[in-house]
């Protein structure tokens, strides 16, 4: 059985595929791969929480062959199989409770649990960071999700009682402590429940405008733009201005939390959100709405986490008033009419692993 976690970020959204910083940690919440090899070359997977049993012959996938939930399993082995990899068949049963559709990556959990099982199986010799770059190949040719490498590589190098700082450019990584329980705070997670979808085209309209947005001014990636530039189309420049001022923000925050300031890290993280709302237009009213009653209420800062469009918000909140966050955030939901939100505490769990 291996296990990788789900993911939430803390700062440093939609930076990835422009070759920028992000600052996730992994989840207590996981997805559990259990597998044995089969020697018929038949690729069978099942879930706990779906009905019904994918069966294909390792042979004949292909992007498109297999799809739903089973896809993230066998795009992992048809891109091993790809690289070159001596990959056969595998019974797989899946198990987990990272909440679907809630942008907390329980794609990636399941990419990077089936990865760890398939790669131990086959006595493959993979680094951590290669397994991580063909998961994501795996979701982004396979599956068709044009995602970063953010996800995965959360859910396979992060560390227990640290965020996971990660150059998505140089793959350079660093273990940054984020005990606030010790400073009597809390790490809040309301589930909005707003349908996430992002397969469905804004993400990827997202993705080809920062590129084309950097393609115009002669740049490998936003990444290497220190200034906000001012000739570009209105829309163009307030992509790359959330680009920009998000890669600040996530260092801003990493040398706070390095300070062991957590406190001032809640500024921040509201800014991102209005960045996110305002200039790159991924957030939904829910998301707009959990927001405002955090802040409202209390809390030192909030932001949606995630590719946006439905998902999570994070709030840095004093553990004394985390009750009265969570009841300001659901009576907004209900004078606004919407689904009653799911909310939880999250703490820095450890990356994937092998549990038995």
């Amino acid at each position: 059985m291996w296990v990788a976690p789900g993911r939430i970020n803390l700062i440093g959204e939609h930076t990835d595929y422009n070759d920028g910083f992000v600052l996730p940690i992994a989840l207590p919440h996981a997805v559990r791969v259990t597998a044995v090899r089969r020697d018929d070359g038949v690729l069978r997977v099942r879930s706990r929480q779906q009905d019904g049993v994918t069966e294909v012959a390792v042979a004949d996938l292909a992007p498109g062959v297999v799809t739903g939930w089973a896809a993230y399993v066998a795009g992992v082995v048809w891109v091993l199989r790809e690289a070159g990899y001596d990959v056969g068949g595998f019974d797989l049963v899946v198990d987990g409770d990272v909440p679907l559709g809630a942008g907390l990556s329980s794609s990636a959990a399941l990419e990077s649990a089936t990865a760890l099982a398939v790669a131990d199986l086959s006595t493959l010799d993979i680094d951590r960071f290669r397994l991580a770059h063909l998961a994501q190949r795996a979701e982004n040719d396979f599956v068709g999700m044009p995602c970063g490498i953010m996800d995965q590589s959360a859910s396979l190098l992060a560390r227990e009682g640290h965020a996971l700082l990660l150059d998505t450019r140089t793959l350079d990584t660093a273990h940054i402590p984020f005990h606030v329980a010790a400073a009597g705070l809390t790490l809040l997670v309301v589930d909005t429940r707003a349908a996430h979808r992002l397969v469905d085209g804004e993400y990827a309209a997202r993705r080809a405008a920062c590129h084309k947005a950097a393609e115009v001014l002669g740049v490998p990636a936003l990444r290497d733009l220190t200034e906000v530039p001012t000739d570009l189309p209105d829309e163009l420049l307030r992509r790359v201005r959330h680009v920009v001022t998000e890669n600040r923000r996530v260092l801003d925050v990493v040398d706070l939390l390095r300070a062991g300031d957590f406190r001032a890290i809640g500024p921040l993280l509201t800014a991102s959100h209005e960045s996110l709302r305002d200039d790159y237009e991924v957030t939904v009213p829910e998301l707009d709405v959990a927001v405002e009653a955090l802040v409202a209420s209390g809390a030192h800062g909030a932001r949606m986490t995630g590719g946006g469009f439905g998902g999570c918000v994070i709030a840095l909140v004093d553990t004394a008033r985390v009750d009265g966050c969570m009841a300001a955030v659901r009576e907004a939901f209900a004078r606004n009419g919407f689904t009653a939100p799911e909310c939880f505490t999250a703490t820095a769990a450890a990356g994937a692993r092998r549990e038995r």
